[in-house]
């Protein structure tokens, strides 16, 4: 008598997460279906629910966006070299599993929806932001990091989904350069 084949469950699991990542990133929160993702892996799509419990949940974890290990750790270390690694990882990186574009603007994609919405919220203005805001300092140093953010942000949709020719065609040193004059004056302390 043969055995059942054993299922992994922990493969299993991130195989329906890169399925997931792949189809949020293609068609949306909306467009991707539970039994497509399901299929992509071959697996019924009650898997999806027994390990992520809901749609929502699912899509959740798939574009979630880590801010790289002990990037912020050091309080001495200066905000353009934070910058630097964030552009890196925001604007230039290739982002394989999710069919090469940004796990943001994947979320930006879906963000119609309310609780989508929020979790981008919850990741940019409770995640880096406040760190940001911080290094800054002085006088709106919330508004200042608030900017910072919003340059990585638009910068990644400005090169990954529009495709806009000069910030596609610029090399991570030479926007490096320019990314680091615009930080530098948005936390410069002195008066104007």
């Amino acid at each position: 008598m043969d055995q059942p084949k054993r299922r992994d469950k922990a493969a299993t699991r991130a195989k329906l997460l890169d399925a997931a990542r792949l189809r949020f990133a293609r068609q949306g929160y909306d467009g991707t279906g539970v039994r497509e993702i399901a299929a992509d892996v071959g697996v019924d799509p009650a898997l999806v629910f027994r390990y992520f419990g809901s749609k929502e949940r699912l899509h959740e974890e798939a574009v979630r966006v880590e801010i790289p290990a002990g990037l912020t750790d050091d309080p001495a270390r200066p905000l353009t070299h934070i910058t630097d690694e964030l552009l890196h990882d925001v604007v230039f990186a290739d982002w394989e599993q999710f069919a090469g574009e940004h796990p943001l603007l994947v979320m930006l994609r879906s963000a119609g929806r309310p609780a989508i919405r929020d979790q981008l919220r919850t990741q940019i203005c409770e995640g880096y932001l406040p760190d940001f805001a911080e290094r800054i300092g002085g006088e709106n140093p919330a508004l200042r990091a608030e900017m910072v953010g919003a340059l990585l942000l638009g910068m990644g949709v400005m090169r990954s989904l529009i495709g806009s020719p000069a910030l596609s065609d610029a090399s991570f040193e030479e926007t490096r350069a320019l990314v680091a004059r615009l930080v530098t004056a948005l936390s410069d302390q002195s008066p104007r």
